[in-house]
């Protein structure tokens, strides 16, 4: 099939601007395949962590990458994964792994080895990719590229929010700290930096609504 013909939206940006929970409205909106990339890398990094791969060690981790068994669930009302047939879903979302997700990311043997097994999401009726390059890197071809952005202190406060529910105990200053050197790790790597295609619409979603951002995205695609 020639996914060129495919619709894709993407959806990119920074740590905690909201990305994953407006993917995931989108597609069910509209009845489009996902595809959550920060969950592959999240993935390469929990899977050479359970095998013991040296993080430093680019080329081990990339053949971690590159074998990679994974599956996402989306029959439910939320998205399921899984690696090598255990449920992940919520392993992946740990800080810890989350921080070293951000190191793998920043490998270009990591990103080659993820490249294509990304592009094959793109399948009819259509799809939402989020990310930090979709729109630059791995979709350049999409239709509609959004890129949705917050201040570093509002994406803690959401973070913040969320570990609060989960209950474990965080540091609100520590949080902010964290994501602003993600923030510089992403933008400031070599190999696909975080940054806006030269045709993606720029959302701030600091002071908005999950609501106000979904219909503000539903507009532009409309």
């Amino acid at each position: 099939m020639n996914t060129e013909s495919v619709v894709v939206i993407t959806i990119d940006g920074p740590s905690g601007a909201g990305k994953g929970t407006l993917s995931q409205l989108v597609a069910k909106r509209l009845g489009y395949h996902l595809l959550d990339s920060g969950a592959l890398y999240r993935l390469v990094a929990l899977s050479a962590y359970k095998l013991n791969v040296n993080l430093q060690d680019e080329q081990a981790v990339a053949d971690v990458a590159s074998k990679l068994d994974v599956k996402f669930d989306v029959t439910g009302d939320t998205t399921k994964i899984f690696l090598a047939g255990e449920n992940v879903t919520d392993a992946i979302r740990q800080e810890a792994v989350s921080m070293n997700a951000s190191v793998v990311a920043a490998y270009p043997k990591v990103r080659a080895a993820l490249l294509q097994r990304q592009k094959d999401f793109a399948q009819a009726p259509g799809l939402v990719a989020d990310g930090r390059d979709m729109g630059t890197t791995v979709f350049p071809q999409a239709q509609v590229k959004v890129f949705l952005t917050a201040s570093a202190e509002a994406r803690a406060e959401r973070r913040f929010k969320q570990l609060q529910q989960k209950g474990v105990a965080v540091n609100m200053e520590e949080l902010v700290k964290d994501i602003k050197a993600r923030d510089d790790r992403d933008t400031q790597r070599a190999t696909s930096p975080l940054k806006p295609a030269d045709d993606a619409v720029i959302l701030d979603s600091t002071s908005l609504t999950i609501e106000q951002v979904l219909n503000a995205i539903l507009a532009y695609v409309r």
